[in-house]
């Protein structure tokens, strides 16, 4: 069976810019879809082909100041798009960020520890917009994804891990997870590859393992249009993504070793026939972690019904930035609206004409615009 995302009725019009629907909180039993919501209009290019790159754990001075240890991100690529200055990570640890970009769910307990046993998710209804009422790790079937949306939608997508070598690699449901620690030759990590989440994704072991893959069949897609994804979402290892410092291989880890995967990676995404005509990519961190760990917030964000506190100690997963680069994107400029994990599914379900799912439909939401799109 495919992602068994229930299809959510279209919006019947389009609201004034950046106001939506106020939605009653009610809750409804567990499974059930949320109530569609309509989407405001904002300027959207026909981008086709959508490039996300997370890196970790790095707060926005450290990236994107002058004393970078990335000068490859902070200078170079910086001086091909658009930096967006006031881009932040939703909450703390590292898992919930990455489920934020891809189903709009707030954390829960297990979630901001990362999820140290890859437990089900367990609990007994929703409250708007879109929340599934519980704690744990792997969502049931019938909470929407964008990559349900995108089946649904009959586009495509396609999830590459590097260092994951087996598609769809996980550990068993209620097992301890055995990827929380890198390994010489084995640096994969679980809680940074979202789609391993759900069980739309992972109860079809087939269709798991097409779309959720090893980072090593990238450069072979990137080949033509025709075999590029719609959303190609891209995690480095543990070591490549600036996760770790030192690296257990010896590398040196941190914006160095990140800066560096960048460097040999990104160079041919630029230059794949799928960005050229009509590409975007953006590449951001989870959250701001380490020596500059903030919980800061923007654009709303507030207790969720799983977690009073979306970053442990503050609100949110603190200020990281982000660069989008695209044919629609003027090299060299910045952007100061704000925008969090959030804004980005929603903008990522902008480009492909879907509704906005869970904390992506959040009425005054930012999603990206002619402040981004900006040639």
């Amino acid at each position: 069976m495919k992602n068994p995302l229930n299809t959510r009725t279209r919006a019947a019009s389009l609201v004034a810019a950046g106001i939506v629907g106020i939605v009653t909180a009610t809750v409804t039993a567990l499974g059930a879809s949320a109530a569609p919501q309509a989407k405001p209009s904002v300027y959207v290019p026909p981008v086709k082909h959508v490039f996300v790159i997370n890196l970790e754990n790095k707060g926005y001075d450290e990236t994107w100041g002058p004393g970078s240890a990335a000068p490859y991100l902070s200078q170079t690529l910086r001086a091909q798009g658009n930096l967006l200055t006031q881009y932040y990570g939703t909450a703390h640890n590292s898992l919930p960020n990455y489920i934020a970009q891809v189903s709009g769910q707030g954390p829960n307990v297990q979630t901001q520890g990362d999820c140290q046993v890859f437990s089900d998710f367990r609990g007994a209804g929703t409250v708007a917009p879109g929340q599934y009422v519980g704690n744990g790790c792997v969502y049931p079937a019938a909470v929407p994804t964008v990559q349900g949306q995108l089946d649904t939608a009959g586009l495509t997508w396609r999830a590459y891990m590097e260092d994951m070598g087996q598609p769809c690699r996980h550990p068993a449901v209620d097992a301890p997870d055995d990827t929380q620690k890198a390994r010489v030759g084995d640096q994969y990590a679980t809680r940074h590859n979202p789609f391993m989440y759900f069980h739309s994704v992972i109860d079809d072991p087939a269709y798991c393992a097409a779309h959720v893959v090893d980072s090593s069949q990238l450069g072979a897609d990137l080949a033509s249009s025709a075999t590029t994804r719609n959303l190609t979402y891209i995690t480095p290892n543990l070591c490549h993504d600036g996760h770790d410092s030192p690296c257990v291989d010896g590398q040196p880890g941190g914006l160095a070793s990140a800066d560096a995967w960048l460097k040999a990676t990104v160079p041919s995404i630029l230059a794949s026939p799928a960005f050229a005509q009509d590409g975007l990519l953006l590449i951001t961190f989870d959250e701001s972690d380490g020596p500059q760990s903030d919980a800061s917030a923007c654009c709303g964000e507030a207790p969720g019904p799983n977690s009073p506190l979306p970053g442990i100690t503050g609100m949110g997963g603190g200020r990281v930035g982000a660069l989008a680069l695209s044919p629609y994107v003027r090299p060299g400029s910045l952007s100061s609206t704000p925008y969090n994990h959030y804004s980005l599914l929603a903008s990522i379900e902008d480009v492909f004409g879907q509704e906005h799912l869970g904390y992506a439909a959040q009425p005054g939401l930012n999603r990206f615009g002619l402040d981004v799109y900006n040639r």
